[in-house]
Order: C-alpha cells, then structure tokens, then sequence
C-alpha cells in the first residue's frame, strides 16, 4: 500500500510563515514526521509539495492506477480550487485531508474547503498529528473495503 502526501503553497515555510498559527518547525521536520508516520503504519509514501496548482493537479492525475490513497494538505488551494475537486473525483482515489491550523477558526474565507468535498475524512487543527491521524485512518479505510 502506498499513500501520495501532498503539501500546497507556503507550506515549504513552515517555520518562518506566521509560526504562532503554524508552529516553529520546519518544512523538513514536516516530511521526516510524515515518513515516520507511514513506516509506523506499514505503507509506502510519496512525498510532493508545489505552490502551483496545476502542479498539484497533475500530482493527484499521476497516482492513478499506481497509488492506494491520498493525504492532501491543499493549503490556501483549499478554498479556491476546483481544479483540485475535479482532480479528486476524477481519479477516485480515496484521500483524507489535513490541515496543522483549526481553519474552521480562522477568516470567514477559509471556511469553505471545494478539496474536502471529495476527501473520505478530514484532519485539522492538529498540527504534524493531523498527517499521522490521517495515515493511520486511510489505511483502516482502505482495508475495510
């Protein structure tokens, strides 16, 4: 079994980008919890992370027919893209989104999310924990279809 973990923009900054909402570790720090997380739960992961959205369209296009499953950070792509949606459903691949903030608290833009609408679960407010939680549930989620 193997999961695409993808990160939107300025998730990269992660440590310098307002670090009172997203915390003070790094980007790195990020991906080495991420890969921890998945050898903790026995799949394999494939890590991907772009400020362009069609960058991240074609990402999720590319795991058909060779990924079980997807965590998606989308990021600010979160409340804007439909590309993504479409890219979503299209591929059918079941995906569980994350964010490290609480954006169901923050600006009144954030509150809607156009990529969880085709995600099986979401994470947020979690921090790092939410791409743990997020692993460990697909993985249930898959093995029990």
């Amino acid at each position: 079994m193997t999961f695409l973990i993808i990160n939107g923009p300025n998730l990269n900054l992660l440590g310098l980008r307002e670090p009172d909402i997203y915390g003070k570790q790094d980007f790195h720090a990020l991906e080495d919890f991420i890969r921890a997380a998945c050898e903790e739960a026995g799949v394999g992961c494939e890590l991907f992370q772009s400020n362009h959205e069609g960058a991240i369209v074609d990402a999720i296009q590319g795991a058909y027919g060779r990924i079980d499953g997807i965590v998606i950070n989308p990021a600010a792509y979160t409340h804007t893209s439909v590309a993504i949606l479409d890219a979503l459903k299209a591929v059918a691949i079941p995906a569980v989104e994350v964010h490290i903030s609480d954006v169901s608290k923050r600006e009144s833009f954030r509150q809607v999310s156009y990529a969880g609408l085709a995600c099986v679960k979401s994470y947020i407010g979690l921090g790092f924990e939410g791409y743990r939680r997020a692993v460990l549930y697909l993985k249930d989620y898959l093995e029990g279809r």
